[in-house]
């Protein structure tokens, strides 16, 4: 998108090619500020020009130091705008001192019967852009009696004799270019206006996204919290009676049995570790439980961690140039690349794979599979929430992981393989052990 000419939005803070926190309302300035410039110049050399080369005689001083004044407050004004909070009043008065420059240029140059007239639309068009509708009926309303007043009084223009060859109209001439300009401006500056609000209404459709987005994860956490909760109790009573069934002689006796049992109890642990992790975490205040950790121990622990619950899908674990990279991690991280895992081992049961490596400022965690990849319309949805080929409420598990790689200031990419496919968590650096 081209730089824009007049602003009406702000841009995304921390977006790669973002301008400082600012209002629209100090850039509109800045970009009135550059046209002030432009009408300096070409106030000045139009003067000159008519003055000199047409022979019409001008007052010079008076018009030159009407320019003079509006490039001293234009001057002045780009020495404050730094230094203050640019209000929508200003950009009124700012637009009124350009009009009221275009007026006095228009008194001592022939009033209403000077042909660039018309360059008061310009003024009015471009408040009804930027401005509230009261503050656009004051320019309207100083628009309309400065054209009133230089309709009765002006310093009228003399024309030397000669200057016009018979037959021509030097005034058609100047209302053309007159109207040429207006045009030309105005057209310039409607079309990059109207990519800005195009920009702006993609911008606020992302928010009402990331809204909802978040909405919908506050009430999943909610529900787990309460699920968690709920679960507490009978995971208890499992621990229990499984722990009873061990100690009787007939399942102690039959090796089977007890490692049959064995096994039940570490499931039932399992999710009593998941239970209380869910509780923790919607216990601590967002973003408290965030720490930095080494990338490499932290997912060295969570591969092996990993193995022992799909023990009949084999993981190809790999890490290169991570062992002294550090990250910014949190509880839910660890389930965001766990559900990977699992979403992969479904798709692909004859093994996965999980990939770490440094690129540049970034840890890539990446994820493969052997499976059929995604379709091409779930493939542009990735990180949706339930966008899945497997059903009514499924896709979670990549909405999660998307939603926690944003919130660790990362991303989440995904793309289809010549087998299989790759979803990659990609986060900050935030430095490296040895630091």
């Amino acid at each position: 998108m081209d730089a824009p000419l007049l602003a009406l939005t702000r841009r995304r803070s921390g977006a790669p090619n973002g301008l400082p926190a600012d209002t629209a309302a100090a850039e509109n300035m800045r970009q009135l500020m550059q046209l002030r410039w432009i009408a300096v110049v070409g106030q000045t050399l139009t003067i000159l020009f008519v003055h000199f080369a047409l022979g019409v005689p001008l007052p010079l001083a008076e018009m030159l130091s009407v320019a003079l004044f509006l490039a001293g407050a234009n001057f002045v004004a780009r020495m404050a705008l730094p230094h203050h909070r640019v209000r929508n009043i200003e950009v009124m008065v700012a637009l009124l001192i350009d009009m009221g420059v275009l007026t006095l240029q228009l008194y001592f140059s022939g009033g209403a019967t000077n042909p660039f007239i018309s360059l008061f639309l310009l003024q009015v068009v471009l408040g009804a852009i930027l401005l509230p509708p009261a503050s656009v009926a004051i320019l309207l309303f100083a628009a309309g009696l400065s054209y009133a007043l230089l309709t009765v009084r002006y310093v009228p223009l003399e024309l030397p004799i000669g200057l016009i060859p018979e037959g021509a109209d030097l005034f058609a001439i100047g209302r053309w270019i007159g109207f040429l300009m207006v045009a030309t401006l105005l057209v310039m500056f409607i079309v990059r206006i109207s990519r800005n609000l195009h920009a702006r209404d993609d911008y606020l459709s992302d928010l009402r996204q990331h809204a909802a987005e978040e909405e919908g994860i506050v009430r999943m956490g909610l529900f787990a919290s309460g699920a968690a909760h709920e679960l507490g109790t009978p995971l208890g009573s499992l621990s229990v009676i499984l722990a009873d069934w061990r100690r009787m002689p007939a399942i102690a006796a039959d090796p089977q049995l007890a490692g049959e049992v064995e096994e039940m109890q570490a499931e039932v642990r399992r999710c009593k570790a998941i239970v209380s992790d869910i509780l923790h975490s919607a216990g601590q205040p967002r973003g408290e439980a965030m720490e930095s950790v080494r990338a490499a121990a932290y997912l060295d622990e969570l591969a092996a961690a990993w193995r022992p619950t799909h023990p009949q899908v084999p993981l190809g674990y790999s890490r290169d140039g991570v062992e002294a990279a550090v990250v910014a991690a949190d509880p839910a991280l660890r389930q965001a690349v766990w559900n990977l895992l699992d979403n992969a081992a479904a798709a692909s049961p004859t093994g996965v794979g999980l990939i770490v490596r440094a690129e540049g400022e970034m840890l890539s965690i990446a994820v493969r599979d052997f499976g059929p990849g995604f379709e091409p319309d779930a493939l542009a949805h990735v990180g949706k929430p339930y966008q899945s080929s497997k059903g009514a409420g499924h896709g979670l598990g990549l909405f999660l992981a998307a939603n926690v790689a944003r919130r660790l200031g990362g991303r989440l990419e995904a793309r289809n393989l010549d087998s299989g496919a790759e979803v990659r968590i990609l986060l900050p650096l935030a430095g490296t052990g040895g630091e």
